[in-house]
């Protein structure tokens, strides 16, 4: 796939499969991408961590467990699975953001104080699926990474994009934050 045509599946899934439940939120997986991507613009966000806050989630989208694989106890590890799919048409700055936005949640609960408290009751559940707060060793392993940041701030926003009723831009005014990003096609694929 060229990263062009990635882009135009990644629209054709928020468009059939955006409005599906966003696991026991109260919005939908396109009402969530959307907020991420609103709050990484308002906050003066680089156009790859608008790109990967848009797209941290399209895992979700792609993977086959249903909306109630939470409630089944399954970890559909969708950051992965994105990451591997967007790598087909963007670089590492928005792709290891969405690879380790998981690993942030973990993070976070590990490192700031106070953290877990603000979680929603899915993203406790999910957490406990994923491995639950980091260990000291981890979270060393983890600042040594050159995108932990960028995945801090992107699980920041992941966590605060879940308001009923927000009213946000549209898929259309996000895309050009990722036409910016693509790849060129004289580039390797990762």
């Amino acid at each position: 796939m060229t990263p062009a045509e990635v882009l135009d599946r990644i629209e054709r899934l928020f468009a059939e499969r955006g409005g599906s439940e966003y696991h026991g939120e109260a919005v939908t997986q396109l009402q969530h991408a959307l907020q991420s991507a609103y709050l990484a613009e308002q906050d003066g966000c680089s156009a790859e961590l608008i790109a990967s806050a848009l797209l941290h989630d399209v895992g979700h989208l792609l993977h086959g467990h249903g909306e109630d694989y939470l409630a089944r106890g399954i970890n559909d590890t969708h950051e992965e699975l994105g990451a591997r799919f967007l790598a087909m048409a963007f670089g590492s700055v928005v792709t290891e953001p969405v690879r380790l936005h998981v690993s942030a949640k973990r993070y976070l609960c590990a490192a700031r104080p106070g953290y877990f408290d603000m979680l929603s009751p899915a993203s406790v559940r999910s957490l406990e699926l994923q491995g639950g707060p980091m260990t000291a060793q981890e979270v060393m392993e983890f600042e040594a990474n050159p995108h932990f940041r960028a995945a801090a701030r992107l699980r920041e926003f992941d966590d605060r994009a879940k308001v009923a009723g927000l009213v946000t831009p549209s898929f259309a005014h996000f895309r050009k934050y990722l036409a910016k990003c693509l790849k060129a096609k004289s580039e390797p694929e990762a």
